[in-house]
Order: C-alpha cells, then sequence, then structure tokens
C-alpha cells in the first residue's frame, strides 16, 4: 500500500498513544536499508516510520554529489514506490536538521512537498524535524512556530526537540554539552504546547537524559519520569487528555526494556532506533568477509570468488540481518501486530 497519508498517519499515533506502544523509527541511507526497514515492519505486521538524516540523505547522492536534501528526496520516492509492495502503513520522515543546515535540507525538502502539492499531489514527507535544541528556548520555539504554520498547510507534521540529546549523530557532536541540558523541564514542556498546539499537529523529542549511540552504563542517568511530570503539568495547565503531548524517544540505543517501556506508558509514540540497525546491517556484512576471506580478497595472486565478492551476496545478508533487528525493535517498542493497514 503506499505512504500512510496525513489522516492515516494521525490515527497511527493515536492508536500508538492509547495502546501505549511506538513505532521505530528507522533511519536509512540506501535501497538496502530501506528494504530492510520495509521487509521488517511487514514482517512485524507493525506500521512504521521510515527516515531521512541530513548525512543519510548527502550518503544517498554519493561522495561526488553529497547533497542532503536531494539525497533524501531520491530515498523518500524509492518509498513511494516500494511501499506499495508492503501491506503496512509507512510514515515518512526526516530526522535532525540542525538550524546550520536548515537552507540546505529542510527549506528545500518543505519545497518540493509544496511543488507536489500545488501539482495535486500529496506531500513527500509525512514529518519533518526540526532541531533547535541548541538554541535558547525561545528561539527554539519561533522558529519551530515558523515551520509549523508553513508545514500544517501541507499536512505535514513538525517534530521538535527541547534539551539536548547527548553524544554524537551525524557529525553534530553534543558530547561536551553539561549534563542538566540532557534533561527538558516540565516549562518548557508546558511552553512547547502552548506554542504549538494551535498551529497543528508536533511531536516533542523530550530529553531526559538519552544519548545517541552506544555508552556505558551509568554514563548518563536516564529518568523517564521527567515525561511524565510534562504531561501532567500541560494537563494540569490546560485541562487536556491524561497525555496531551506526542513524545518521541531518541537515543535509545542501549536503554533497558524496562526504561522503555516505562516510557511508552508516557506518552512517547515514536522511538529512534540508528545505531542498532547500523550494527545490524554490518555485522552481517563482517560475517560474510571473515568467513570468505580467500573468496574476497584475491590472495597471493589468486582470482577470488566472484560469488562472494558480488555486492549482492553480502547485501542481501546484510538486509536480512536489519530486518530482523526491525523486528525485535517493533517486539519491543510493542507495535507488532498492531498494524491497521490501509483502512485506519
Amino acid at each position: 500500500m503506499p505512504i500512510a497519508t496525513h489522516a492515516q498517519y494521525c490515527a497511527m499515533l493515536d492508536r500508538a498513544k492509547r495502546g501505549a506502544f511506538a513505532y521505530p523509527a528507522i533511519n536509512v541511507t540506501s535501497l538496502e536499508t530501506l528494504n530492510a526497514a520495509l521487509e521488517g515492519f511487514t514482517d512485524a505486521r507493525s506500521d512504521g516510520i521510515v527516515q531521512v538524516s541530513t548525512g543519510g540523505g548527502a550518503h544517498a547522492t554519493g561522495p561526488a554529489v553529497a547533497d542532503m536534501a536531494l539525497g533524501a528526496e531520491v530515498i523518500a520516492e524509492a518509498a513511494w514506490r516500494l511501499a506499495e509492495r508492503h501491506d503496512v502503513l509507512i510514515a515518512l520522515h526526516t530526522d535532525h536538521c540542525h538550524p546550520a543546515h536548515r537552507a540546505q535540507f529542510l527549506d528545500p525538502l518543505i519545497a518540493v512537498s509544496e511543488k507536489r502539492m500545488a501539482a495535486g499531489k500529496p506531500p513527500l514527507f509525512n514529518a519533518h524535524m526540526f532541531d533547535g535544541s541548541t538554541l535558547p528556548m525561545a528561539e527554539n520555539l519561533a522558529i519551530s512556530r515558523q515551520y509549523l504554520e508553513r508545514v500544517s498547510a501541507l499536512g505535514i507534521i513538525l517534530e521538535i526537540e527541547t534539551g539536548v540529546v547527548g553524544g554524537e549523530e551525524d557529525g553534530h557532536d553534543t558530547s561536551r554539552v553539561g549534563k542538566e541540558k540532557l534533561y527538558t523541564t516540565s516549562e518548557d514542556m508546558v511552553a512547547a504546547y502552548e506554542t504549538l498546539r494551535p498551529l497543528g499537529r508536533f511531536l516533542l523529542a523530550a530529553t531526559f537524559g538519552n544519548v545517541h549511540g552506544v555508552y556505558a552504563p551509568g554514563n548518563v542517568v536516564l529518568q523517564p519520569a521527567i515525561l511524565h511530570r510534562g504531561q501532567d503539568a500541560v494537563r494540569a495547565k490546560h485541562a487536556t487528555g491524561p497525555k496531551p503531548l506526542d513524545l518521541v524517544f531518541h537515543g535509545g540505543s542501549g536503554s533497558s526494556l524496562a526504561e522503555i517501556h516505562e516510557t511508552l506508558d508516557y506518552g512517547v509514540v515514536k522511538m529512534n532506533v540508528d545505531t542498532d540497525m547500523q550494527y545490524a546491517f554490518t555485522r552481517a556484512i563482517a560475517d560474510h568477509m571473515l568467513t570468505n576471506y580467500a573468496g574476497v580478497i584475491k590472495v597471493d595472486g589468486g582470482v577470488g570468488q566472484k560469488k562472494v565478492y558480488d555486492p549482492r551476496s553480502y547485501m542481501k545478508k546484510a538486509i536480512l540481518g536489519m530486518k530482523e533487528r526491525v523486528k525485535q525493535a517493533c517486539q519491543e517498542l510493542r507495535s507488532a501486530g498492531t498494524s491497521g493497514g490501509a483502512g485506519a
């Protein structure tokens, strides 16, 4: 079936919040990783999210071009075609766009969707992320407001971040940020709701000690209760339902299942899973290379074995390895078996 419509994606998020589960959001950089994500969601009978980062987009166009927006557009177009061969709903996102990359990434992609809408087509992406978390809160929300006003008219959801996710991703290093900034305050969560909710639907990546990448236990202390307190603060001030904010869990690799499940109970409906997917993909290739070393390398004047150095031989294994990790993510986030299909 095709990529989810705006109404279908909103229904997906509503269903996740009611059911206390979340959709894995899988970063893809190529046709191989895209197919791994689609096949994993299909096997798990889970709707899901496929997303492209600035670095992933640049990679998709090759090192000579390295155009982050063009690469994201190409991957999204491929997803639209390939998703038709699968019977679960897929939402397309872009991942962290920091202020320095707005002109090269976010703005051109929104313009593509505006052009598509003018031609009677749906927007290219279901959601975009503006990550202004390193800016002062007032500036972060002011820019986020401008973007939400623009994208909501297109049926696109905006994802923002308050607080800073630690670690390093796509060359953006926040490892030296003070640990106090790893924890979003209830006041910031209320401010985000009051600024953005009147303009359209948005997702909030509120931080509670989470870090990109894999980190040693004890390096950062996760405090999921921050999410609960923030939801309570919004509800108390605005008399909303029990979980008024649609929350996102970034930097979840290495987190315990107990911590993950606690966040789901507090309204997390999307969880980014990238580092573990990269490892699953590469591990399968490493196994192939080590097992077939004499075939993939022309040792001592030999000729090697074409069938094992043919990229298709190890890329297929990489797809299968990553697919299994996607299925595991669906099980861990409780989304497996919840697909509502095209009629949802």
